[in-house]
């Protein structure tokens, strides 16, 4: 190893044992040093709080908050006061990394498992919610709704949470939020309490942006404690359907304010701001970002996932050139998501989605799906292509459920209109026109540019012999001049529903 190793404008000298900056040696006391030799000789690469505990802490039994303590001064030494993200990095439930070292050599030349760290995805830090009931027994129902956030955000693939362990440390304290952002390296803090009185029970939360002290989200919810742990649970969907979306929305915000020099993440981003206008456009748009980020890091589960929807996507509405070549590359694409992570919501919902439309294997569809929401049960787009994927196989009751379930997770939700789009499917399949007129009614006020709602509107108002029929037929044929029956039906899948095709036939849509 080298005697010196450089990372940011830092160079750590191992000969003089001291870290420079600019030519300047920086004021470390001798434990955080010895933390910043051990993260810095791992080259990039996790080192666990054990690993710590052994080479700093040889032979003696420490304190996990010691290691904090140490690890946060040697923050404060490197970050020097700036509110950006630090070069130490906390790997939830793992470690610790730190950025900017030289990366080892991949064996064999393959390209190693990707490993996002906190100053690329969106990170966040749960704090312990204030007790403000007069009954200190209260503090555990407190403690246990935390740990529930937690553990819900935790299963979102892209989206960094400070473990149980770190957060608890504010524990009755005081705290500065752009502090704690810069101390756990996160961009997002939520806080909250808990009021018990009469039998019931009140939780405030709010979201805060770390870096700047801005308020992005803040609610209150109450209930019986009649069930605490049914209470505890809502809340918690609640919670977590609520600051997620949020977010998300903030993140695509900044990332479309970054003008160059854009991570793989980043141009991830970009790409779902592009895919979800849904539009030949803009799915070529998000296409030609996600194909960027795969060259940045040819093994980017998220992007493989991107792109795979955006192949699928081209297909499904008829903006494929060569409609056979992108469902293999779609389905290349997810399946490869899949074996750099087998528990990947996002891309086990779209696979499973594809294969119930396209092959017609719906036993494996539905099991796909199935794992999608189990790995991930508060993931709104998991739900929302497995509505579909019941809809294909001819269960249009679970698939409502499944939409509904999408719906409460994520109630404004830029896809919403698909969302709808699959209900309205659902119930003309279940000769509940009426309520297949609204749903699709709705999907169109969130999206008139997208075809299909005008196809389960046409579809329901003709079996209710409504005059209407005739307008949607009009707006559907505007959007899709060339719409035939047998096409639609060929690219769309195998339905179950001779509803729903009857229903195109009454309203004289051409075969």
């Amino acid at each position: 190893m080298s005697d010196e190793i450089h990372f940011g404008p830092f160079c750590l000298d191992l000969a003089l044992g001291g870290l420079l900056r600019d030519g300047k040696l920086v004021p470390l006391g001798n434990r955080a040093l010895e933390i910043l030799i051990v993260l810095a000789s791992a080259k990039g690469e996790i080192v666990t709080k054990d690993d710590l505990m052994a080479q700093v802490w040889p032979g003696r039994v420490v304190e996990e908050n010691n290691i904090q303590v140490h690890v946060s001064a040697l923050r404060k030494a490197l970050d020097d006061g700036s509110t950006s993200a630090s070069c130490v990095v906390t790997v939830p439930g793992r470690g610790y990394r730190l950025i900017g070292t030289p990366a080892p050599a991949s064996v064999d030349g393959a390209a190693a498992e990707r490993v996002p760290d906190a100053a690329e995805y969106p990170s966040i830090a749960v704090l312990p919610f204030q007790n403000m009931s007069s009954d200190p027994d209260q503090e555990y129902f407190a403690d246990g709704m935390v740990d529930e956030i937690i553990t819900a955000l935790s299963r979102f693939k892209t989206l960094f949470v400070i473990a149980r362990n770190s957060s608890f440390t504010y524990k009755g304290r005081a705290v500065d939020i752009k502090q704690v952002g810069r101390e756990l390296g996160v961009r997002y803090v939520l806080e909250g309490s808990v009021r018990k009185a009469a039998g019931k029970v009140r939780i405030t939360g709010q979201l805060i942006d770390a870096k700047t002290g801005t308020h992005l989200w803040a609610d209150r919810f109450e209930g019986d404690l009649s069930d605490i742990f049914a209470l505890q649970d809502r809340m918690t969907e609640g919670v977590v359907s609520a600051i997620a979306p949020r977010m998300f929305q903030t993140e695509v915000y900044l990332a479309a304010r970054q003008p160059n020099n854009l991570s793989a993440y980043d141009l991830c981003r970009r790409a779902l701001s592009h895919l979800y206008s849904w539009t030949r456009g803009g799915s070529a748009d998000a296409l030609r970002l996600v194909s960027q980020a795969l060259e940045i890091d040819p093994r980017y589960g998220l992007a493989a996932t991107i792109a795979g929807s955006c192949h699928l996507l081209n297909v499904s509405q008829g903006w494929a050139a060569d409609p056979h070549s992108e469902i293999a590359e779609g389905l290349r694409l997810l399946r490869l998501a899949i074996s750099i992570d087998g528990n990947d919501h996002n891309a086990l919902s779209v696979l499973g989605h594809a294969i119930a439309r396209l092959s017609g294997d719906f036993d494996t569809a539905r099991e796909m799906v199935d794992l999608a929401v189990a790995s991930n049960p508060n993931a709104s787009p998991a739900w929302t292509h497995r509505g579909w994927t019941y809809q294909l196989a001819g269960q249009p009751e679970e698939a409502i459920r499944s939409f509904e379930r999408a719906i409460r997770l994520s109630p404004f939700d830029p896809l919403l209109f698909s969302i709808f789009t699959g209900m309205s499917a659902a119930f003309v399949s279940l000769d509940r026109f009426d309520e297949a007129v609204a749903a699709a009614k709705k999907a169109i006020s969130r999206n008139r540019t997208f075809a299909r709602p005008y196809l389960c509107l046409a579809a329901a108002l003709a079996h209710l012999e409504h005059p209407e029929a005739k307008e949607a037929v009009a707006r559907l044929i505007e959007l899709e001049p060339n719409f035939r029956i047998s096409d639609w039906v060929e690219r769309s899948g195998r339905w179950h529903s001779q509803l729903y095709i009857e229903g195109l036939r009454k309203a004289d849509l051409p075969e």
